[in-house]
């Protein structure tokens, strides 16, 4: 079984395993959720909106792609945690949302790690620019849970590694610092498919994995 196979190797880290489930039937998801799998990513708002209603409401659901103001309706109240927090404005219109329903709403906020200029995220002076704001302070419907940072599409694992290794240690400065004490800033949402395994050894609380889950060839 691919899922448990998985869970064995993510166990001695004491991470979590979130199940990317973009473009795949309800069928798929159900063979997995009925194995026991409960977190499940979607890259797109809209398709998380549209399959939340026809699966098992105690699924876990994050939102795991690039994230629009205008689509934050779709996952605000709706997912557990946002990873993809990459600009203050958006995260003040999660903010706005979240207030209106009465919530708090657990987000991490992505960093820009790899040399591809296509990825989003912040880096770490315009995240602790962030964090001294007075405006960023007036976020009462937000909670900050940690990183999420997306390494090198490359095969120079030494460079995977550096770019993880590096957002663990920009974590562990911003624990020091800004959310010392604070006990909820802890997740590192890193690893996928290709690069998982050196994720975990680099410190990974949760990765995104779609591929070896619902592909038909077993993985080694």
């Amino acid at each position: 079984m691919k899922l448990q196979k998985l869970l064995d190797e993510l166990k001695p880290y004491g991470a979590r395993l979130c199940a990317v489930s973009k473009k795949q039937p309800t069928e798929k998801i159900l063979d997995l959720y009925e194995q026991g799998q409960r977190i499940f990513g979607e890259n797109r708002p809209q398709e998380l909106r549209d399959k939340q209603p026809l699966l098992p409401a105690d699924i876990e659901w994050h939102l795991i792609g690039h994230l629009q103001s205008n689509k934050i309706k779709y996952v605000t109240g709706k997912t557990k945690l946002i990873h993809s927090v990459d600009s203050f404005k958006l995260l003040r219109e999660i903010d706005k949302r979240a207030t209106r329903l009465g919530i708090v709403q657990d987000c991490l906020l992505q960093v820009h790690i790899a040399q591809e200029e296509s990825k989003f995220g912040f880096n770490e002076s315009e995240i602790e620019q962030m964090l001294n704001d007075l405006a960023f302070a007036k976020l009462e419907h937000i909670r900050l849970c940690g990183l999420m940072g997306m390494a090198t599409y490359t095969d120079d694992k030494g460079q995977i590694r550096r770019e993880f290794a590096g957002l663990r240690q920009m974590l562990e400065r911003l624990q020091r610092g800004f959310f010392s004490g604070q006990a909820h800033f802890r997740e590192l949402s890193m690893g996928m498919s290709g690069d998982y395994r050196i994720a975990l050894d680099e410190g990974s609380t949760l990765v995104r994995i779609g591929s070896l889950l619902f592909s038909e060839a077993e993985f080694a």
